[in-house]
């Protein structure tokens, strides 16, 4: 493989990232510095909201990369190499869930809806993204989630999952879970928490198409 495919569509990544970061703070600024949660201002929890991700997707764009460029999980861990990924990548899942939350927390009562709609709104949008959470984990596997194809041969042979929520969509799991971030700000009445879901949401599509696809075309041939 070319080695150059370690930077392979990080230009639109590194380029999208800031404009990202910069219109979420612009537009919830003026929601900012309402209260605290634990002790930790609302304006806090909101670079929390942001930084998590950005870790988790830069992290994942290393060690994907690295990975399939010179086998480096593998060669430094040998057969514990997924359970070391599994053990860096898994905690920043509900790290992203549970920082929003607190945001929302911090920074309730800032959205200017009324509390009985955004409740019902939240409990709707909530359901399809359990339904993909429990997809995951019932037809996909934990393991195939995490980038399994990319450290076993045996992830590559198995079929595409079209059951459960993959019924539905093929790529569930960016399309449908993250929707439990809008019902975490629509519960919490949180305008701030609101904008970071928005932002993630936009921010797991930048990493779908400037990290996952052309990974994608490396392992299987073609983009899927």
């Amino acid at each position: 493989m070319n080695r150059s495919f370690l930077l392979k569509n990080q230009l639109w990544h590194f380029l999208s990232l800031p404009i990202l970061i910069f219109v979420s703070y612009h537009l919830a600024s003026s929601h900012l510095g309402v209260d605290s949660f634990l002790n930790i201002q609302d304006t806090h929890w909101f670079w929390i909201c942001i930084l998590i991700p950005v870790a988790h997707q830069v992290i994942v764009w290393l060690v994907f990369r690295l990975q399939l460029a010179y086998d480096l999980f593998t060669r430094w861990f040998g057969k514990w190499d997924l359970v070391v990924w599994a053990v860096i990548f898994l905690p920043f899942l509900p790290l992203r869930f549970i920082s929003i939350a607190f945001l929302g927390l911090s920074n309730s009562g800032t959205l200017p809806v009324p509390r009985a709609p955004a409740m019902i709104t939240g409990i709707v949008l909530l359901v399809p993204a359990l339904y993909t959470i429990w997809s995951v984990f019932y037809h996909f596997g934990v393991i195939r989630a995490i980038g399994g194809d990319h450290f076993r041969v045996r992830y590559r042979n198995m079929p595409l999952v079209r059951e459960g929520a993959f019924k539905i969509t093929p790529n569930a799991m960016y399309t449908l879970a993250f929707l439990a971030l809008y019902s975490i700000a629509l519960f919490t009445l949180s305008s701030a928490a609101l904008i970071t879901a928005l932002f993630q949401h936009i921010y797991v599509w930048v990493h779908y198409y400037c990290t996952e696809r052309p990974d994608m075309a490396v392992i299987y041939g073609s983009e899927r």
